[in-house]
């Protein structure tokens, strides 16, 4: 799938920056362009793999080059002044070999929770291509403002875009890891998740040609009913022969390419399972989905039809919907099988709720606090007032 690629924010541009160093290790070309658009000009100078003409300070009439301080209305209202400067770099895209946008944010943050819906809304308007968003989740630690952030940015985000795929990062971080470490794990684990989920279909040369093919269509088509998406994977290590061949760790028998065809497909279904029941991207109740697709990828022999099958009709049974795709990613140079699975319109999801409750308390308690903060000026300056005249 051939995507234009654009980070908005701090923590957007950072994914997509790890998403072009994905992509020159696997030796694909997924990403039309990159592009990182920004408020804050020490976030663009720490980018090491987007090129430099496609990083975008946005906002230097209003902060200078210094962000917007977690204010995400101040983020939306740049981004509507700016846009014609975003326009301009996403206008070195080569559009008619993109088969999607693919916006990335943080949503807890200023600039690219208040920018990217508002990006979202503009590309609808101006092009016929799908728009999807990437939105990533505060974890509850980070704040209440953050958090309100978020909710707003979500619900928003989720109506200007055409499906927006998201990650919690209240699922992912760990005990006692530091803020810094946390989010370069996690911003590892978004990378491989849908690096795996959009590479498919993507080719290099001819021994990497699937037996069932996903293309960017299926993918297109399992986002295309709108709201929210998530993201399984599970892997499995496969080791090498002397003789540099890839065989199996359970025992094979020597079929016809050298691995018994039980086993394979037995661990397909089994990484199937592992990556629906595993942690997801935004934990859900997986009865609620609307749509999926299961992409198989690894070496060319541990990958079979079967296999395959079988997961999709697992998935059937498991989300209770008929509309399940599915297909193989041969990568003949992998030491892994992995699975990923794409849960589309999903909403049975309790952490969803829990944003909302938490942002409507911290709305609250800011409206109430800069009340008593008004109350307590207001004593302040009564106190011998009335010996005092004001300048005006």
């Amino acid at each position: 799938m051939k995507l234009a690629l654009i980070g908005f924010g701090q923590a957007g541009g950072k994914i997509v920056d790890e998403f072009v160093a994905y992509e020159r290790r696997a030796g694909l070309d997924i990403f039309s362009a990159p592009v990182a658009v920004n408020t804050a000009k020490t976030d663009l100078h720490g980018l090491e793999h987007v090129p430099t003409d496609n990083r975008v300070l946005v906002g230097q009439a209003r902060v200078k080059g210094h962000g917007v301080g977690a204010d995400n209305e101040l983020g939306a209202e740049i981004a509507e002044q700016d846009i014609d400067e975003i326009q301009s770099a996403l206008d070195g895209i080569s559009v008619h070999e993109v088969d999607a946008f693919l916006i990335v944010a943080g949503l807890g943050g200023g600039t690219g929770s208040g920018g990217a819906p508002v990006l979202a809304k503009h590309l609808k308007r101006i092009y016929t291509e799908p728009v999807f968003g990437l939105g990533v989740l505060p974890a509850k630690d980070e704040g209440g403002i953050y958090t309100l952030n978020a909710a707003r940015s979500f619900q928003t985000f989720v109506r200007e875009a055409d499906n927006v795929l998201v990650f919690d990062n209240d699922a992912w971080r760990k005990t006692g890891e530091s803020m810094r470490g946390g989010y370069e794990a996690i911003n590892r684990e978004i990378v491989r998740r849908f690096g795996m989920l959009f590479g498919a279909g993507e080719t290099v040369g001819n021994d990497r040609v699937a037996e069932s093919v996903v293309d960017s269509s299926e993918i297109i088509n399992t986002l295309a009913g709108g709201g929210v998406s998530t993201v399984g994977y599970a892997a499995e290590s496969v080791e090498r022969s002397g003789d540099g061949g890839l065989f199996s760790r359970v025992d094979h028998r020597g079929g016809a390419d050298g691995l018994d065809e039980t086993n394979t497909t037995n661990r397909i279904t089994s990484l199937v399972r592992k990556a629906a029941l595993g942690r997801l991207t935004l934990p859900c109740d997986l009865s609620g989905t609307e749509r999926s697709l299961l992409v198989v990828g690894g070496p060319p022999a541990h990958l079979n039809r079967k296999g395959i099958e079988r997961g999709r009709s697992w998935l059937e049974e498991e989300t209770g919907s008929m509309e399940v795709r599915g297909g193989d990613y041969p990568l003949p140079d992998s030491d892994t099988v992995a699975g990923a699975v794409l849960f589309s319109g999903v909403h049975k999801v309790p952490r969803i709720k829990d944003l909302q409750r938490v942002a409507i308390e911290a709305r609250e308690n800011i409206d109430r606090r800069q009340a008593e903060s008004e109350d307590n000026l207001d004593r302040l300056l009564e106190d011998g007032a009335e010996e005092i005249s004001p300048l005006y």
